[in-house]
């Protein structure tokens, strides 16, 4: 009976001397392992959750600028006009750490589309359409943020 006793203060004695070594963050460790006996695992063949194409601790019309400027810059790679697209991926980058460069440089990137023609009527049509989009989007967060007026084509 003493040999159990000792065995079990033994033990005790161990466990608190982890959880003294863990310190502080013992609470955090401790409720990580009650979730995980909790969570479900993700099956293999379930389908993965949709992300966002934006980060989300922007600004609502801030994230429809990038995911205008997503759009575009994914067609212009796919029909060959990879330097302009670097460029829009750029500004699109510019905006996330300093919001108002990053506009300014997605209304020259903006402007450098105005010139670029296609021979195909469908291609330049699209391209018009997601042109506009962009546009309309980078105009409405320019006047939300009250900065210098953008000037219409």
């Amino acid at each position: 009976m003493l040999e159990v006793v000792v065995g079990v203060v033994v033990g005790l004695l161990l466990l608190a001397g982890v959880l003294v070594m863990l310190g502080p963050n013992t609470r955090v460790l401790i409720r990580r392992a009650r979730n995980l006996r909790r969570g479900r695992v993700p099956s293999v063949f379930q389908a993965a959750q949709p992300r966002d194409a934006a980060p989300s601790g922007l600004n609502p019309k801030t994230q429809r600028v990038l995911v205008a400027a997503a759009r575009l810059g994914n067609w212009l790679r796919a029909h060959g006009h990879d330097d302009i697209a670097r460029e829009l991926r750029g500004a699109a980058g510019r905006i996330t750490g300093n919001e108002p460069a990053g506009l300014y440089a997605m209304q020259d990137v903006l402007r450098r589309l105005r010139s670029l023609n296609l021979d195909d009527r469908s291609a330049q049509e699209r391209l018009k359409a997601l042109t506009n989009e962009l546009r309309t989007a980078v105009q409405d967060r320019f006047e939300q943020l009250e900065l210098l007026p953008f000037r219409r084509p």
